[in-house]
């Protein structure tokens, strides 16, 4: 079974963005910073989901447990339902993604368990100004 951390930041709300992946299983660890440019923090929570869900899916992996302690991420996905509809074309393509997989799982975990994404995505923030910087 692939572990699949994620987290979204944001620099201000909106602000500069960002998706921290961390990924165990089969004895690796992969780590993952991606930018994601302006937007909210339950934005970028959401487009971090959608980021992981491309990764595994690329990667062919069949079985996932993905972490998230954030609780608008979880209860989404419980609930297939988004009570903020600008959330909810991304709830709904993050579903999607997941029934790719074989097994998908989806627990929340306390953010004390998810430093790792959590450092990965504010990571990501800064990576925001090095690309604007060479625009």
């Amino acid at each position: 079974m692939i572990e699949v951390y994620i987290d979204g930041a944001s620099a201000g709300n909106p602000g500069p963005s960002g998706a921290g992946v961390f990924i165990k299983g089969h004895g690796t660890a992969e780590k993952y910073s991606i930018p994601l440019g302006i937007m909210s923090n339950h934005e970028a929570e959401y487009h971090a989901f959608i980021k992981a869900l491309q990764i595994c899916h690329q990667k062919e992996y069949k079985t996932v447990s993905f972490r998230t302690d954030s609780e608008l991420v979880n209860r989404g996905v419980e609930k297939e339902f988004a009570k903020n509809k600008a959330f909810a074309p991304l709830l709904s393509e993050a579903l999607e993604l997941s029934r790719k997989f074989d097994l998908f799982f989806m627990k929340w975990i306390p953010s004390s368990e998810n430093k790792v994404a959590d450092e990965l995505a504010r990571t990501a923030i800064r990576k925001n100004d090095r690309i604007n910087d060479h625009e």
